[in-house]
């Protein structure tokens, strides 16, 4: 799989930079480089990448400007990068699959690279799902109505947000942002990546109220959300580490190992 990539930039020696720090990656491909927005719109919508490393403070239409400019098409793959730090949390509400900091850590792009990978093959997978539902519809239309039906009462039967009383707070807890829990006794300890909840209620209720195809027991006290893993490391006797979205790793007990391995791959 190639990574069909353009780079925006208008300092050119911030674009050469990033090209170097590329090259040992063999599926970028960089198609084209920009140094405005408006240079930008017209690349992504003549071009169409998969992928846009996107200056933010630019003169001019900035990054923000560019996403907005390409929402009329199916958007790429966004990861801005930028020299402030203050437009992170814009970044994340913008969906951009990551947020890098001039100069660029190498480290820190490989891992960038890693999700764009799963955000590619996860698009794909979606798209064969659809293109085969299109078939069925037309010659077992019966079949695709089941289907629809048991995913929407499937996803109905569990809880879309939690409502956690912590430190004599309520706080309404998304479901699909939580990374993972752990047990102490009758309380859950659930992390969503940059914060922390302590929830009195056993593990066995909780997962009751979790969608089991997203929240798997990886060990006897731990649930992780399969949608949060970007890495699997193997470990010895059997027993591995997964990698969340935040860098937390979490371990998975050789009782379990099987269990993640037919979600994660």
């Amino acid at each position: 799989m190639t990574i069909r990539t353009i780079l925006v930039d208008d300092e050119k020696l911030a674009i050469q930079g990033l090209q170097l720090r590329l090259e040992p990656f063999d599926d970028v491909e960089i198609i084209e480089t920009c140094q405005n927005g408006r240079e930008a719109i017209r690349a992504i919508k003549t071009l169409k990448p998969d992928l846009v490393f996107l200056d933010i403070q630019m003169p001019g239409f900035d990054g923000f400007s560019v996403v907005q400019g390409v929402m009329d098409i199916e958007p790429p793959l966004f990861v801005f990068v930028t020299a402030f730090q203050e437009h992170a949390i814009r970044a994340f509400e913008a969906n951009a699959v990551n947020y890098l900091m001039k100069p660029v850590d190498e480290d820190k792009l490989a891992d960038t690279l890693e999700r764009v990978r799963t955000r590619i093959a996860e698009k794909k997978s979606t798209e064969e799902a659809e293109k085969l539902k299109n078939v069925l519809s037309e010659v077992a239309p019966e079949a695709v109505e089941d289907m629809e039906t048991d995913d929407s009462e499937a996803a109905g039967r569990y809880e879309k947000l939690i409502n956690v009383k912590d430190r004599g707070q309520i706080f309404r807890v998304e479901v699909g942002s939580i990374e993972h829990i752990e047990a102490a006794g009758d309380y859950m300890c659930i992390y969503t990546g940059d914060n922390s909840l302590i929830l009195r209620e056993t593990m066995k209720d909780l997962e009751r109220r979790l969608d089991p195809r997203k929240f798997q027991r990886v060990h006897r006290s731990t649930i992780v959300n399969l949608d949060q893993v970007r890495q699997v490391k193997p470990h010895t006797n059997g027993e591995c580490f997964l990698v969340l979205d935040s860098g937390a790793e979490v371990k998975v007990s050789r009782s379990y190992r099987d269990v993640v391995a037919r979600f994660v791959h």
